[in-house]
């Protein structure tokens, strides 16, 4: 399978399921995406605000639950394997993406794995253990949380004084090498934490540094 970040912004996810599976897939999905929740019953987890649809689809009908919303995204998160069969097959002919929560290893064309992720806007890492464990996924996001602290700043950071180099018609070469420095640099990295401005003057430094003739002034 191969990784990719997907905008979900306007679109519908449909999930059939109201256990803790189908909450945490609600809620993960409700950050971007119209979330619609089907099940016969729903557990006492929050489902992030979603729409709610209280029935029991069967396998002959579901079909028409996904004509009817119009999914970008289908996620079969019930405790029935026959139901979540169908549920990727109906997905399938109609060319819709489908997350099967009780699938691990390999899987059918059109299939989604939702991955383990760490944010620290706008930086985004995804941890994938195919489905084979879950626990490891979650380990390893314990301590990529830790090792990625302070890497949003930095990335905004990075992104201003990369635009400021091409304004001041900084070589793309000599620019590329002063962000690799900006971004080595554990002055700036330490200054991330202080404040902006601090962390500012820091890289500034780092590229006077850098830019052969220091010809580069923010």
């Amino acid at each position: 399978m191969i990784p990719l970040f997907h905008d979900f912004s306007g679109e519908t996810v449909l999930v059939f399921g109201g256990g803790s599976v189908g909450a945490r897939k609600a809620r993960r999905f409700a950050r971007e995406a119209d979330v619609v929740v089907v099940s016969p019953e729903f557990s006492d987890d929050s489902f992030g605000g979603t729409a709610r649809i209280r029935a029991a689809p069967s396998i002959p009908d579901v079909g028409e639950w996904l004509d009817r919303v119009e999914p970008v995204l289908v996620v079969a998160a019930t405790d029935e394997p026959a139901l979540n069969e169908a549920i990727a097959a109906a997905a399938g002919e109609r060319q819709t993406l489908v997350n099967r929560t009780d699938q691990s290893g390999e899987r059918e064309a059109g299939s989604v794995v939702v991955p383990a992720t760490v944010h620290d806007d706008p930086v985004t890492v995804a941890i994938s253990t195919g489905g084979a464990s879950p626990a490891l996924s979650k380990l390893l996001r314990q301590r990529i949380e830790a090792d990625i602290a302070g890497a949003g700043a930095m990335a905004e950071l990075t992104g201003e004084l990369r635009l400021e180099l091409q304004s001041a018609a900084v070589a793309p070469e000599a620019r590329r090498e002063a962000i690799r420095a900006v971004v080595k640099s554990d002055r700036v990295w330490k200054a991330l934490g202080t404040g902006k401005a601090k962390a500012r003057n820091e890289a500034q430094s780092v590229i006077d540094e850098t830019v052969v003739g220091g010809d580069f002034d923010a």
